[in-house]
């Protein structure tokens, strides 16, 4: 019996995947090259998709599924990430290096299937490996199924905002710095929205973004930030934004004067073109970096809004637009105005279903760290040491780029030594993780490459708490393959007796990347429904490139529609 029970097993996953490979499905062509770009105050060679820079838009329906072929023309490796899409069953497409897959190699082609779900709204594509998504990116529009509309009056057009981060060099360059130095990395030149710095930037004036309005008309904007190193505020002079959706979820409509969005964040914002037409307006982006003696780009990056018909620019006009107010770079209350007011839509058309009985309970600390200078040298980091960051004092090292496995077809494949099952489930050591002058015995994490095993159906509640070591600050976490619920936030060090009681567990917001607050803490809760290998990281690229980061594994469930499906045959190799 159970041989004929693993026989129907089998026999179903491979009629499964014969049904998936076999459908006509749509294809979209993505040519990675290296390109001169002479748009952005300085002309150098830069990373792009199909000669765009932010990349194309992929435009979806919920439920659909499609082949994106890749073909690296560049002279680099690469790999792309479909942010925030479950991919369920097939993590052979995620994309996040070493993790999922081998990097597709220069002259080489991926034909990487993207499994839209349960997904409605704004989410992102981006590369996952080194910091190449610094200018290979772009937004993927999920729209309704057929027959079905959205929560709240069709706008009368959508707009993708992407907040974007330029450096004037070489971005290899900048990455290599950080690795080899054992330093912070150079902080970038200028923020963008949809690829220009804008106004302020001299040289970019004539090319930004301009975006053109009718009065009294709505419109959609559909917001992204790629920004590698820093949450932003944003906001739109004398208007008002409606918030109505993030990460790919609808959440109750609420009414702002600016948003903060974190690195990997989308957001689904309405904005009603309400004010006197004869002036223009500022669409402005500035950092949100709390850390004290860290140093960071303070510029900030504009686009403008101006009515159709109304206003005409020419040379004989020099009024300036408007400008609007946003907080200061480290005001920290300010920077938990989204979080503190987000509730799932959960309406008849959009039910929530919050894990309530929880089976496996997880306390992840995240923290910046220090590790000697390897071979008795001197780093840039403090003291001489190189800087490093870490999940529960493990800082995260990805697997050898001489081993020819990624994590997940070592797993798939049952080969050993490509990682350890020993993450822990609570931190080593306990202590004032938000307290001053913590031990400096505190900041030498291990180095590993760890996984946690999930069970398949188990019901996970994980708090993620922020430490005050070396310099408390946020960190946005990306969970990979599985959407959360936010169910708690806070200030300070996690009340396991008192904070669950103030647990939003009736609408929490449905995300797939939340800002830890600084010095502070969230609390999220899901369900592992999706077998396969699903990394957890820091979307600050400087702290997932010291470690801050965790690999999940979802075991199979019993039934075959609860098991991977196997690989493509193109998978990438490692060489």
């Amino acid at each position: 019996m159970m041989r004929i029970s693993r026989l129907l097993q089998f026999l179903g996953i491979l009629f499964l995947n014969v049904l998936l490979t076999t459908q006509a499905l749509r294809h979209r062509k993505f040519v990675v090259r290296d390109a001169p770009f002479t748009k952005l105050c300085s002309t150098k060679n830069i990373l792009t998709v199909n000669g765009q820079f932010p990349g194309p838009t992929l435009y979806v329906s919920k439920g659909e599924t499609i082949i994106v072929d890749v073909y690296n023309r560049a002279n680099y490796n690469i790999t792309i990430h479909w942010h925030g899409v479950n991919q369920p069953r097939y993590p052979w497409s995620d994309g996040p290096e070493f993790i999922t897959q081998c990097p597709i190699q220069p002259g080489g082609k991926f034909s990487q299937r993207v499994i839209f779900s349960e997904e409605e709204g704004t989410l992102w594509w981006h590369a996952h490996s080194d910091w190449s998504r610094a200018t290979v990116h772009g937004a993927i529009v999920v729209k309704p199924a057929a027959g079905n509309t959205y929560p709240f009056p069709k706008p009368h057009r959508e707009v993708p905002l992407i907040l974007g981060e330029w450096w004037k060099e070489d971005v290899v360059k900048v990455f290599d710095d950080l690795v080899t130095t054992g330093g912070d990395a150079a902080i970038s030149d200028s923020y963008l929205i949809n690829g220009q710095p804008g106004d302020l930037h001299p040289c970019s004036s004539n090319d930004t973004f301009k975006l053109n309005v009718e009065h009294g008309k709505t419109y959609l904007l559909r917001m992204i930030n790629a920004a590698m190193q820093d949450l932003l505020f944003f906001a739109i002079a004398n208007h008002q934004l409606t918030v109505v959706g993030t990460d790919g979820s609808y959440v109750k409509p609420f009414k702002v004067e600016y948003i903060t969005i974190s690195p990997g964040q989308t957001m689904d914002v309405l904005l009603e073109a309400n004010q006197p037409p004869l002036d223009r307006y500022y669409m402005a982006a500035k950092a949100y970096s709390s850390a004290l003696n860290v140093v960071f780009d303070n510029t900030t990056t504009t686009a403008i809004l101006q009515y159709k018909g109304k206003y005409i620019p020419s040379s004989s006009r020099t009024r300036t637009p408007h400008m609007p107010s946003l907080p200061s770079f480290n005001d920290t209350n300010s920077s938990v105005n989204i979080i503190s007011q987000m509730r799932s839509l959960a309406d008849e058309a959009h039910p929530i279903n919050v894990p309530m009985n929880i089976t496996t309970n997880l306390f992840y600390t995240v923290s910046i760290n220090t590790l000697p200078c390897p071979n008795g040298s001197i780093c840039k980091g403090p003291s001489g040491n190189l800087f490093a960051a870490s999940m529960n004092n493990n800082s995260f090292q990805l697997p050898s780029k001489n081993n020819v496995n990624s994590i997940l077809q070592a797993y798939y494949n049952n080969i050993s030594g490509v990682f350890t099952e020993n993450f822990p489930d609570v931190p080593p050591q306990l202590f004032d993780f938000t307290g001053s002058n913590l031990s400096k015995f505190l900041r030498t994490p291990s180095v590993d490459t760890e996984v946690k095993v999930l069970e398949y159906g188990s019901t996970v509640e994980l708090v993620i708490q922020g430490t005050n070591l070396l310099a408390g600050t946020e960190h946005p976490m990306h969970l990979h393959g599985h959407s959360f619920y936010v169910v708690g936030w806070g200030f300070g060090n996690y009340n396991k007796d008192k904070d669950p009681l103030n647990y939003n567990l009736v609408n929490p917001p449905y995300q797939n990347t939340v800002a830890v607050p600084k010095n502070g803490w969230v609390a999220i809760r899901f369900q592992t429904k999706n077998p396969g290998v699903w990394f957890m990281h820091c979307h600050l690229e400087r702290h997932v490139s010291w470690g801050m980061a965790v690999t999940f594994i979802v075991k199979n469930g019993n039934n075959p529609e609860q098991q991977m499906l196997p690989p493509p045959p193109d998978m990438p190799r490692c060489y």
